[in-house]
This record gives C-alpha cells, structure tokens and sequence, in this order.
C-alpha cells in the first residue's frame, strides 16, 4: 500500500485552529522530583489535562469535522478502541449531531466504557483484544451502512499533532522526546511537527514490552504481528502495526523502547508522588523509558508525555499499594 504523508505545517495549523475552538492548549511543566528520577532537564506535556483526560480528543474533533464538511450525509459513525480514542469519537460525533457505536473488546477498562456511554456512545464488547475488536467494527459499520472510522488516518494525525507543535514550539530546546506507541497516531503527529517546524528533537517510541508488535516490525523490513498480553498499559494494547503508520515511522523514530508492565506501574507511583497527577499505564511508558535509560540520557534536555489519565479507579488503587509507599 501507499504511504500517506506526513500533515505538513499548514495542516497542523488547520487543525490547531479546530481544536483551539474547543479547548486551550495544554501545558508542559518540569517537575523537580521527576527530574530528580531521570537525571535530565525533564519537560512533561500534559496531555491528561485535555477535556475527555487524553491526548485523543484532538483527533476526533478534526476528523469530525473534515468527515461532515465532505460527507453531509453520514448519519452515524462506527469505531472499534480501548477507550480513548472512543471518547474522542463520541464527543467530536455528538458536536455534529451524528451518531456514534464504539466496539470495544471484552474486559475492558469499566470506567473507560461508562464515558463512552455517557458521552453518548454505543457500547458494543465484542472479541478478545483489540484487533478483534476493530474487525467487528467494519462488519457493523457494513451492515449499518455508517461511517466506519479508523483509528488511524491523516486527520488523526494532523489532529494529534497539535499537541507536539504546541510542545515543540513552547520548548524549542527539546533533544530527545519519548512518545508512547499504541496503532501510531500520537508518535506520527509528533514527527509530522517535528518535520514542519525543521526542529531536531530525536523522537524515541515506546513500547510495551508485552505488546511488542510495533518494535518488531521497525526493526526488521516485514510487519509483525505479537500478542498484546500487557495487563496494565491497555493504551498501547496492540497485536497488529497499521502499515501506512509504520510506514511513516521507518526511518523517522530514532529507536523504540520497550518497557515491561512492572516498570509502567512504577512510573504510574512514581508520577503520583511527584507531581500528585493520575496517569493511565500508556501515559506513563514515556517516564519508565526515561528512567531506562537514564545514564545514556543524563544531562540532556528530554520530553514526556503523560498521554492520558483514564485509569479505573480499583487499578490505580492497586497499583499504588503495590509500591508500598516507596520510590
């Protein structure tokens, strides 16, 4: 298949204009206990401060919009998530008056799916992950005859973008930036606007280490599809990479990272007690690469982005006790 381009400046600035009408930028803090845990000058992007508690709602409100201005007629939209991204599409299908159904797999996140619902969605679970998930969602889409929207596309990525044009262009000296990989949209925005602003951050992917698909596949020429076994990082859940996604990143990601799920728990403590903000465990895979690799890091000028904040209320209650109080 054919490779889309990357959104170019005047496309990232198209959809920062969208998503300005609907929320404020948000903002990139330091924080002197994070700093303290990785040994850099530590920039943390708070994407957890967006309306719906992730970086996803940018996404949907210029997806939305670009799909009612060249598809008047659609009366319904279908996707299949793990939540964000479903809240995102809820909240931008409700603004245009459309109708949205959300598929999502069995066991997933209680609270991620009562916003959905009380965003106005309709909830399907269906399949044990998310590919599962996502191949139920094209058959309902067909049989409805609504929009079946992907959870990777152009718009997306201009969507997403936003918040890495916002953060390069706030810190200029940026060297290295740790983005999370879920199907790719947020680590493509963030080379898109790394692209149209000529800035020369080094952009690493991370990883789960037990959804490992993506890491595969750019490091060797063939796609790879892995379980995704993660229990706690459900954001970056993925078994399958999205081709036109890992094309764009072939060359463009420095490296990827992989962390395991011990690691993001601890990240999750970690963020907690320094900062006092709750973090999802894909938001918080970008602190537990840092620390990996924090010798080769040291006196840099690193970013981080706390992607998102939806976790159940039980998990991170768990997570929390786990550590016992101890950083």
């Amino acid at each position: 298949m054919t490779t889309p381009a990357l959104p170019g400046l005047e496309a990232l600035e198209a959809a920062d204009r969208l998503v300005k009408a609907v929320m404020p930028a948000t903002p990139q803090y330091r924080w002197p206990l994070i700093e303290r845990l990785t040994g850099t000058t530590t920039w943390v992007k708070h994407e957890n401060y967006t309306p719906l508690g992730a970086f996803k709602v940018r996404g949907g409100l210029v997806y939305m919009e670009q799909l009612k201005r060249t598809q008047p007629q659609v009366a319904g939209v279908v996707s299949a998530t793990r939540g964000n991204h479903g809240q995102s599409v809820a909240f931008a299908a409700a603004r245009h008056g459309l109708r949205a159904l959300v598929v999502v797999p069995r066991g997933n996140s209680r609270e991620k799916n009562d916003a959905m619902r009380a965003l106005g969605a309709e909830l399907v679970e269906q399949g044990d992950d998310f590919q599962a998930a996502l191949e139920h969602a094209a058959a309902l889409a067909r049989e409805r005859g609504w929009h079946p929207m992907p959870a990777f596309d152009p718009a997306l990525v201009a969507g997403v973008g936003t918040y890495s044009l916002e953060f390069l262009r706030a810190v200029p000296s940026l060297q290295t930036v740790y983005v999370p990989i879920g199907l790719g949209s947020g680590i493509c925005g963030m080379l898109a606007a790394r692209e149209a602003l000529g800035h020369a951050v080094e952009v690493v992917g991370v990883v789960s280490s037990a959804a490992p698909a993506y890491k595969r596949s750019l490091e060797g020429p063939e796609l790879v599809s892995c379980p995704a076994e993660t229990v706690i990082a459900d954001g970056v859940a993925c078994r399958t990479p999205n081709a036109a996604a890992l094309g764009l990143m072939r060359g463009r990601v420095a490296r990827v990272v992989a962390v395991s799920d011990a690691e993001v728990e601890q990240a999750m403590r970690d963020i907690f007690q320094a900062t006092h903000n709750v973090v999802e465990g894909a938001g918080a895979l970008g602190l537990a690469a840092l620390r990996q690799e924090r010798d080769a890091m040291r006196g840099r000028t690193a970013g981080i982005v706390f992607t998102g904040a939806n976790v159940d209320a039980d998990v991170f209650a768990r997570v929390l006790s786990a550590g016992g109080g101890q950083r």
